[in-house]
């Protein structure tokens, strides 16, 4: 089974999430909480790891971290290591604790770092589900939990000496600021910054991407060896592709983009933007007019029922290939 590319390089930006084997607890009480930030703060010094938000919930964490060493596998290995010992050897049982390795995420932190860090510390909240219904009590909630680095960025008497507040709280300029951002959340909802993600370990804009190409080069096992062709493979930025699909079917760009239905352009358009742009399905269904998941999903059914069925559609395909200087062996129907 493939494995997500791990990518370190110095100062680099991630989003890690470890969760409980079989969705179990990883902390049964506060003692466990408390043992784990210690672990935490002595796993933080010893690989001279920047934590910049977290929240601890009952079966799972996350951790917002900068590693100006770009050891970010070492910090992990260790971390996680002293934490399952101490909780095994406390609750006398043995073996894995968490859920295979834990996953962890580039970000751009020029795009998507405040996002991030709100998206975090919404956890709590978004695990009560619809349990929770007024914004008083999600405010409570927020404002009260306190195995999360929230209290810190909304009050300045809340912070702790091992998180460093000051990188985000600069780029959104202040605590009054962010506190505004996370009610704003509340109050109308967040998407899902996940989506966005490429690869499955890069959460940045296209520009950040190119740069990770350019400067960087990564070694990795077999099993990471497809996510490494992938991101070594460019793109094509959805503008270009429904510009060229636009020219060989002599129609405008808006009929693509707005017209409702499952015509052979826009059902292109939609596999190519899939295959080619490395774009998700919800992705796609907002570029074309919004649409849901479920309508891209049928979009590209139709689209293997085009090819395989029309030749005009067939011949019309090829030619977009070759202006994308894809070959058609890609698609095998």
């Amino acid at each position: 089974m493939a494995r997500a590319l791990r990518i370190q390089f110095p100062d680099a930006y991630y989003h890690v999430i470890c969760r409980g084997n079989a969705k179990k607890n990883i902390f049964y009480d506060d003692l466990d909480r408390k043992k784990f930030l210690e672990q935490l703060i002595d796993s933080l010094n010893t690989y001279e790891v920047i934590l910049h938000s977290y929240t601890l919930m009952h079966n799972h964490f996350h951790l917002l971290v900068q590693t100006p060493k770009a050891n970010l596998s070492e910090f992990m290995r260790r971390f996680n290591i002293c934490y399952t010992g101490w909780f095994n050897y406390r609750h006398q049982q043995c073996g894995h604790i968490y859920q295979g390795r834990y996953k962890s995420l580039l970000v751009d932190a020029d795009s998507y770092l405040v996002e991030l860090s709100r998206y975090i510390h919404l956890n709590i909240v978004r695990a009560q589900g619809t349990e929770l219904t007024l914004y008083d009590e999600k405010w409570n909630l927020l404002h009260n939990y306190k195995w999360s680095s929230l209290p810190g960025y909304l009050n300045k008497s809340k912070t702790k000496p091992f998180v460093n507040y000051d990188f985000i709280l600069s780029v959104i300029n202040g605590r009054r600021a962010y506190k505004q951002y996370i009610s704003d959340a509340l109050q109308k909802g967040t998407r899902n910054p996940f989506e966005q993600q490429l690869y499955g370990c890069i959460l940045g804009s296209k520009t950040f991407i190119d740069k990770i190409r350019k400067e960087h080069t990564f070694e990795g096992s077999t099993q990471e060896q497809p996510t490494y062709k992938k991101l070594l493979r460019r793109s094509i930025g959805a503008e270009s592709i429904i510009a060229c699909v636009a020219d060989v079917f002599a129609i405008d760009k808006v009929q693509i983009l707005k017209k409702r239905g499952f015509d052979p352009a826009r059902c292109i358009v939609a596999e190519s933007l899939y295959r080619f742009a490395e774009m998700k399905q919800k992705q796609i269904g907002r570029l074309l007019g919004n649409v849901d998941y479920s309508s891209i999903s049928n979009m590209r059914k139709r689209f293997k029922r085009y090819i395989t069925e029309d030749k005009e559609i067939n011949m019309f395909f090829k030619k977009i290939l070759k202006r994308l200087n894809k070959p058609y062996s890609l698609f095998k129907i």
